[in-house]
């Protein structure tokens, strides 16, 4: 058989048109390319859109959405809250609200008192929920004695080092050659910080929204980034529907674990000589808010934002850190 080159008409049986013998196979390095037809498209060529007027059938892409799906919830997902703030401030009992189950670290506890910590210390529990056959692992990340000291300078620093522990245990797993097929989530996805309200009993409620604004432009005049933030919003509708959300940060919320006959039904609500505070009405306090964008809206989001921006932020600092300590250590062990 005469040999090949560049400008034979290809391979015998090949009609398609020419072929590079340099796709051929080499047996000295094992490599084998498939040849491949000239008029195949380059990988810079505009893309073309085909809708389904324009299939001849039935081919069954939309299917894929069954099987994330099903993958997905035989998978379940993972969920970490962390909740920060001065004791008596309705912590525990609003994360039981927010999920209609005693989840908090309170709830968990067999003493029913607990005395508060010199200094502030983690407190993660974990419990698998499940809803319409939905599993998810929720982790109620807890920090008893935060702010509840005469001196409370550096108060922050446990929950810094915990949150930067997660994101080097989660860093460590990804750089394991023989690294899981899952790795376990303990990144914190969203940390939720209560401020102590204004006055006694539901007096708290009459904040005038003159108050809000205000503590809104503290937290913008000291740096702090409040969720969501405008420059991740990706389209003119999800920024409407977040520019909703930001202008009801910071969240007036009740929370109660107590069902009260109101009208005939049974509402979650909080009884004071008042009245009743319904807590998912909306006209009584702002709790259905901060769930949907806890757990309706923005929960996947919440987890995408700590993953890709977050954690990527995190990673590259540290494998910076790592490789520039590396060059240092090479001239030391005679490396060059």
């Amino acid at each position: 058989m005469p040999a090949l080159n560049d400008h034979s008409e290809g391979p015998p049986g090949d009609s398609e048109g020419p072929w590079d013998s340099s796709r051929a196979q080499h047996p000295e390095n094992g490599v084998h390319l498939e040849p491949q037809p000239a008029h195949c498209s380059s990988p810079d060529q505009d893309m073309s859109y085909i809708s389904g007027a324009d299939l001849f059938g039935y081919v069954g892409i939309e299917a894929v959405l069954d099987q994330m799906r099903h993958k997905t919830m035989k998978a379940g997902f993972e969920f970490n809250i962390m909740v920060v703030g001065q004791s008596g401030l309705g912590k525990s009992t609003l994360v039981n609200t927010l999920f209609k189950s005693r989840v908090s670290r309170k709830s968990c506890s067999s003493l029913h008192q607990e005395r508060i910590p010199k200094t502030v210390r983690i407190h993660a529990v974990s419990h698998m929920i499940e809803e319409k056959g939905v599993k998810m692992k929720l982790t109620v990340v807890d920090t008893p004695g935060f702010g509840d000291h005469i001196n409370n300078n550096n108060c922050w620093e446990p929950i810094v080092s915990y949150v930067n522990e997660q994101y080097e245990k989660y860093l460590r797993e990804e750089l394991n050659v023989m690294r899981k097929r899952r790795i376990p989530d303990t990144r914190v996805h969203c940390c939720v910080y209560f401020l102590p309200p204004t006055g006694h009993s539901v007096m708290w409620l009459m904040l005038t929204r003159l108050l809000m604004i205000q503590i809104r432009q503290d937290l913008a005049a000291n740096g702090i980034q409040v969720y969501p933030q405008k420059q991740y919003d990706e389209d003119p509708e999800e920024s409407i529907l977040n520019n909703s959300i930001r202008e009801c940060i910071p969240f007036a919320v009740v929370g109660t674990d107590r069902e009260h006959q109101v009208n005939g039904n049974k509402v979650l609500g909080r009884k004071t000589k008042w009245g009743i505070i319904e807590v998912e009405n909306a006209a009584h306090c702002e709790f259905s808010h901060l769930r949907d964008l806890l757990i309706r809206s923005h929960l996947q989001d919440l987890k995408d934002v700590t993953h890709n921006i977050l954690y990527e932020t995190y990673r590259v600092r540290r494998l910076n850190q790592i490789w520039n300590d590396g060059l240092h250590l090479k001239p030391k062990l005679g490396i060059t």
